[in-house]
């Protein structure tokens, strides 16, 4: 992961506690938990890049972070952010993970889940349960970081999660794969599926 990018920078905001709490909502060791953040965050955010690039993409993206998250552009509450996550707390679109998955991934969060739970070693369920705990942060991250004005400049926006894509894909992590390793601009099954293989035989 890229010392100086955004995945980097939440990863290791993610750390202690808010690790320890992740862990124990799953229940799996917290080595396990951080290789799985370590990997869903700059899937999640390199997604959000490739959204971004899209006509319109970062507009609506900055629109959701005004509407929805504006309240974590003075500091990122982890602790209030993972209470609700894992169960309880604030509710409607600042911690609906699932509708903020259905927004990165379209149709085809089950399949994201599915091969990071295959993946990562933890199941397609619990995987799927990460990436709706880790969205919400992820927002509410972007938030703290584009949101200082009160508006969100849109153009940096754009450029920064642009660069996370870019980092994602010249990593060399198959997880970029998961992003459209076909080329043909959509994520489907068989880039899935490819991920999948990709980091299986990686960890052999």
């Amino acid at each position: 992961m890229n010392d100086s990018s955004l995945a980097s920078s939440l990863f290791q905001q993610l750390q202690g506690s808010g690790l320890q709490q992740v862990a124990q909502q799953l229940n799996i060791e917290p080595s396990q938990a951080q290789g799985a953040i370590g990997s869903a965050l700059p899937l999640l955010l390199g997604a959000l890049g490739r959204n971004a690039q899209q006509p319109e993409g970062a507009q609506a993206l900055a629109g959701a972070l005004e509407r929805d998250h504006a309240s974590s552009a003075g500091g990122l509450d982890l602790g209030g952010l993972l209470g609700s996550a894992l169960g309880g707390g604030t509710s409607g679109a600042q911690a609906d993970g699932a509708g903020i998955l259905g927004h990165i991934f379209g149709g085809n969060t089950s399949q994201v889940a599915s091969s990071l739970g295959e993946a990562t070693g933890l199941g397609s369920e619990k995987a799927g349960q990460l990436l709706q705990v880790l969205a919400p942060i992820v927002m509410s991250f972007l938030a703290q970081r584009f949101l200082g004005g009160g508006s969100a400049d849109t153009n940096q926006l754009g450029q920064a999660l642009g660069q996370e894509q870019t980092q994602l894909q010249n990593s060399g992590n198959p997880l970029a794969g998961l992003l459209d390793q076909d080329g043909d601009g959509q994520l489907g099954i068989g880039d899935v599926l490819k991920l999948g293989a990709g980091l299986l035989n990686r960890r052999s």
